[in-house]
């Protein structure tokens, strides 16, 4: 069944020009990009994005991370997107994720880790209308 999630590409990847890389990557996977736009968010929009790490020790350094630089939000579309985009990606601490994965090939630390990608089905959602209007992503 198709599903729709989010990806975005963060600061790390973007400093070092590797949209292009990444953009590919989710292409030759299958997945159709439904929508796609590059903003800088204010460290507002980041702490409203995060908002569920609100009072976490990370959340200051993660919200100034994503609000540091201009991100690419994606909105990719195929079949079991939000599983099949985890797996791509790879696990959140690069070290630990599988040879292949976007994080084991590009992503430099556990703060710096290249994208980002709804967990679930429901955060999909919200993530998804976070940043995107229903009339911004294509079927």
């Amino acid at each position: 069944m198709d599903e729709v999630t989010l990806a975005i590409i963060k600061p790390d990847a973007m400093r070092r020009n590797l949209i292009g890389k990444i953009i590919g990557r989710y292409e030759e996977e299958g997945f159709r990009i439904a929508a796609m736009k590059m903003k800088k968010l204010s460290r507002e929009e980041a702490e409203g994005f995060y908002a569920e790490h609100r009072g976490k020790s990370f959340f200051d350094e993660l919200t100034a991370f994503l609000s540091s630089t201009p991100v690419v939000l994606m909105a990719l579309k195929g079949e079991n997107a939000v599983k099949r985009n985890r797996d791509i990606m790879g696990a959140t601490n690069p070290a630990q994720a599988a040879d292949g994965t976007i994080r084991r090939t590009y992503a430099k630390s556990i703060g710096e880790n290249t994208i980002h990608g709804s967990d679930s089905v429901v955060s999909a959602e919200r993530e998804l209308g976070y940043f995107f209007s229903k009339t911004e992503i294509y079927s």
